[in-house]
């Protein structure tokens, strides 16, 4: 298959600390491999592509690439926008009553001009991607779609590693270290520290790793109340593990009278299938997207949980905190930007030669670097609660597993 003349890029779905590197590390990508490949970018993802809303890659872009990575979010623009959800494109207003959302994709790449279309998002951006390549192939239009896995909750299947999750692990334990000296703005205080994470555990546990090194370098003062136990956490609650309320609230207390404080970790996915039940038990309407999921900024999990166990230890204060944003929309850290970076030459590479798929170290393949079929790309991949750093981490702060 003859190599593309012109290419288009698009982020999708929510934030993550890769985007902007991501968009960046392509645009010089191929300058420094075919300057003469053309370039566009479609603003607001699906939503840009739907409209025809897009930006061209000037060589004064081209020059200035580099500065992405220096940033967080996305330039070009996020949206979330699936292609197999007429009704909800027809009420935005993407496309006409009647129209199917892939075909009005399709003929837009093809009106552009483009042959090979780079998605850079989750498993929801990356399952459009996957729906618009298969309605591509059936009804014989020339384009290839390469995708990048960008989700801070590292749970795509079969990927080793998703863009962006290392930076917000980082992230979330440098927000933590300012949150948790709140510790002393009351007696008996319960802090607890929600992070993102709706089927998978994997950013509340690395954030948490992270952290407790962070703090495992400084020199303290017990005697004068500054004292390492008070920033240690104390509880890490992930939707993987089954919780023994009773249980926990009985060792929480424990700490809360010997030391004053409880500093808690929970992922927003945690005791999300508990809140719904009750809010579906007292007629409440439970509030979704696009793609059918639970808006977990609506049900709260977080200050859910810290009710649930606040009386039972004797708190006195709550303070309910989100990393979440802070987290998501930094710029990539430089382990990150390795990870991009390999991505990034691989997808150029499967471009050239007009290879499809999602990008990222197969799990399935040895952890091979490679375009990985889109049919076997989808989310809610489980964090693996027996991995010895975890293991290692729960000992340390007393919990069970």
């Amino acid at each position: 298959m003859k190599k593309p003349k012109k290419v288009a890029l698009l982020t999708a779905g929510g934030l993550a600390p890769c985007l902007n590197s991501a968009v960046g590390g392509l645009i010089e990508r191929y300058t420094e491999v075919d300057p003469s490949i053309e370039i566009i970018c479609y603003r607001s993802g699906y939503k840009g592509l739907l409209l025809g809303d897009s930006i061209a890659v000037t060589p004064e872009i081209r020059e200035d690439a580099h500065l992405l990575h220096r940033y967080g979010g996305s330039a070009i623009g996020n949206s979330r926008v699936k292609l197999s959800n007429v009704k909800d494109c027809v009420k935005r207003g993407l496309v006409k009553e009647g129209d199917d959302p892939r075909k009005v994709a399709a003929d837009q790449l093809i009106k552009d001009g483009v042959d090979v279309l780079h998605t850079i998002g989750g498993d929801d951006t990356n399952t459009a991607a996957a729906d618009l390549a298969a309605f591509l192939k059936q009804n014989d239009y020339d384009l290839t779609v390469i995708g990048l896995p960008k989700t801070i909750d590292n749970d795509v299947y079969p990927i080793r590693q998703s863009l962006g999750a290392y930076t917000a692990a980082e992230q979330g334990a440098a927000f933590f270290e300012n949150v948790v000296n709140e510790h002393n703005a009351n007696p008996r205080m319960l802090i607890v520290h929600e992070v993102m994470g709706r089927h998978c555990g994997w950013l509340t546990a690395a954030t948490a790793l992270e952290y407790m090194e962070n703090i495992d370098h400084d020199a303290y003062i017990p005697e004068l109340g500054l004292d390492k136990e008070r920033l240690e956490i104390h509880g890490i609650y992930i939707p993987e593990m089954s919780l023994n309320i009773d249980a926990e609230c009985k060792r929480l207390k424990g700490i809360m009278d010997d030391i004053d404080n409880v500093n808690l970790f929970i992922s927003e996915g945690a005791g999300v299938e508990d809140i719904v039940k009750q809010m579906e038990a007292d007629g409440e309407e439970v509030p979704r997207d696009a793609f059918g999921h639970v808006k977990l900024d609506a049900v709260n999990p977080g200050k859910y949980f810290a009710e649930k166990i606040a009386a039972r230890i004797g708190a006195e204060k709550v303070l309910v905190q989100k990393s979440g944003y802070f987290s998501r929309a930094a710029e990539a850290n430089e382990e990150d930007v390795r990870l991009i970076k390999s991505c990034v030459d691989t997808a150029v590479e499967c471009a050239l030669r007009r290879e499809g798929g999602v990008i990222g170290h197969d799990e399935d393949q040895d952890n091979r670097l490679r375009a990985i079929e889109f049919e076997r790309i989808k989310g809610g991949k489980p964090f693996d609660v027996n991995t010895p750093w975890f293991q290692e981490l729960l000992t340390e702060i007393g919990q069970k597993s």
